[in-house]
């Protein structure tokens, strides 16, 4: 495959005149805003309410952006065996909770949040498990990397097991960015900007079908999904779509409702540990059959105690959960430093030639792949470090930050989701020196805060890219009504999510669909951080060459 792959990809974007890309920008916010490529606009001071009745357009490129070709479709083959790996690490329980406790073990030290999940999912295994059933959702982060000797590839920056956002959005932006190359051939501006190398990209569908299939095997005739989101959500039009596709390609209805809601509004039968909800337009209570979580990823999702109460009453329940605390936990950063372990993915994902050596339980008797296949997934990652444990890879890593000048060239990861949590190249050194500061005020039985993060090598994306983002701004006084956006030139950075679906329980996965479709990121190269809906990156989709 590498002989095919290009060692940098070309300058970007096309150089066009200014009329042409204002016509194009015209065409672009027109069509996202006719298609629902849309978010609500920020609340007014003091204002809380998630309801507007007006609408801004979601963060989007004007142009695709490049992609190699074979580097986009070897991330849609793995997909399939990253599902597999991610539910045979949720499966073996005593494996997950020895690697997820190396971050926290002790009372107070260590991640603080990912005590509060574990402690949700030892009550729940104390309890009795109802419901056997994950349901994953995920997505897998990806950069195109580049140094000089080799050709391109690409290197995973995470595994989403949580709320695994913007499919919606991003197969509308991949219909734009379609429907300006029929509208105007982007005037020719560029070769590659043709139909046959902008791929179509249905996420809706397919995550929909994930939930589906859960609920199908749910098997209570009757009863309903439970979308968990965040109160005030502005990106709730990504999520309506796939309600609308369960109502209309699966016939199955679906209700939103954040954990403070369902504080009053869930309750358990004392007896079957059904999940019923009761909605705010009824007194009638609803089964629930599925809990899809759109919120749960970060501390501030609990912000008392009562909300991780209601998680677990959730988890306590027989309805399946998208994720459950178990799956949520595997998605953790540590989780991802530790599968990249020589023998690890072999652990997981034994190969004829490993079979003998030792293998999780929940491995044998599964599907088998090929060395090859399991190869691939391990030239994905980069180099990555556990930090506080003493051992061998932890000396090494915090070797590695003092001789890089303070951790130029590398990134610290605390176990968190939605973007703005990392830390950089030189600030590394300074900020575990304060960690440790803080560390000494701590029992020595604790475990050091540092402990809670890993460290991981940048990935070094392509130079020369750029591509003209679309933002909504609000309006000034001395702004004209026309100049509600800004199209901002910049140097770009590109990152690729693969959306995959597996519903899974009782050592085996019973659904596996590792070609859902994809989600493009583009940010500033100046920003490190890549959120689109804290604000750092646009929805982009991709070009192949």
């Amino acid at each position: 495959m590498s002989s095919s792959i290009p060692s940098t990809l070309p300058d970007w974007p096309p150089a066009l005149p200014q009329s042409q890309l204002d016509h194009l920008t015209t065409l672009a916010l027109d069509y996202a805003l006719s298609h629902g490529l849309i978010y609500r606009p920020p609340y007014p001071a003091g204002c809380s309410s998630p309801l507007s009745a007006s609408s801004i357009s979601a963060p989007i490129s004007l142009f695709p952006s490049p992609f190699p070709k074979d580097l986009h479709s070897k991330a849609l083959k793995i997909q399939e065996i990253y599902n597999e790996l991610y539910a045979r690490v949720t499966m073996d329980e005593e494996w997950l909770e020895e690697v997820v406790k190396a971050c926290f073990w002790g009372v107070d030290g260590g991640d603080g949040f990912l005590r509060e999940l574990w402690k949700g999912w030892k009550e729940v295994r104390e309890k009795g498990i109802k419901q056997p059933l994950h349901l994953l959702l995920a997505r897998s982060d990806y950069l195109v990397h580049q140094n000089s000797k080799d050709p391109l590839s690409i290197k995973q920056v995470e595994f989403n097991t949580i709320s695994s956002s913007f499919g919606s959005l991003s197969e509308k932006v991949g219909g734009l960015h379609r429907y300006l190359a029929q509208q105007t051939s982007y005037f020719g501006a560029s070769p590659h900007l043709k139909p046959e190398n902008l791929p179509t990209n249905s996420p809706i569908k397919g995550l929909a079908k994930g939930l589906a299939e859960a609920h199908k095997a749910f098997g209570v005739a009757g009863s309903e999904i439970l979308m968990v989101v965040q109160d005030g959500e502005r990106n709730a039009f990504d999520q309506r779509w796939l309600e609308y596709e369960l109502l209309e390609a699966h016939g199955i209805p679906s209700h939103r409702a954040s954990l403070q809601t369902l504080t009053t509004a869930s309750s358990l039968d004392s007896s079957t540990y059904q999940l019923l909800l009761t909605p705010p337009h009824s007194s009638q209570p609803v089964l629930i059959s599925v809990v899809y979580y759109r919120a749960g990823y970060t501390p501030d999702d609990y912000s008392t105690s009562s909300l991780y109460t209601v998680r677990t009453k959730l988890e306590l329940s027989t309805a399946i959960k998208c994720p459950t605390y178990a799956l949520q936990l595997a998605g953790s950063k540590k989780v991802q430093q530790v599968l990249a372990r020589p023998g690890v993915l072999e652990y997981f994902l034994p190969t004829a030639s490993t079979v003998g050596g030792k293998v999780s339980p929940v491995s044998k008797g599964g599907k088998m792949y090929s060395k090859e296949e399991v190869d691939e997934l391990r030239e994905s990652f980069m180099g990555l470090w556990p930090l506080g444990d003493g051992g061998e890879e932890s000396l090494e890593g915090e070797r590695l930050v003092k001789e890089s000048d303070g951790g130029e060239g590398f990134v610290l990861k605390p176990q968190r989701e939605g973007g703005g949590n990392n830390v950089y190249n030189k600030d590394i050194g300074p900020f575990l020196e304060e960690l440790e500061k803080k560390d000494r005020l701590l029992p020595s039985t604790e475990p050091p805060s540092k402990s809670a993060y890993i460290l991981m090598s940048l990935i070094t994306p392509p130079p020369h890219l750029s591509n003209i983002l679309l933002r909504s701004v609000k309006p000034s006084p001395d702004q004209s009504p026309l100049e509600d956006h800004s199209a901002d030139l910049k140097e770009v950075i590109s990152e690729l999510g693969v959306y995959g679906v597996a519903l899974f329980g009782k050592g085996e996965v019973v659904y596996n669909d590792g070609k859902v479709g994809t989600l493009l990121r583009t940010k500033g190269r100046e920003s490190d951080e890549g959120g689109v809906a804290v604000g750092f990156s646009v929805l982009d989709s991709v070009v192949l060459v």
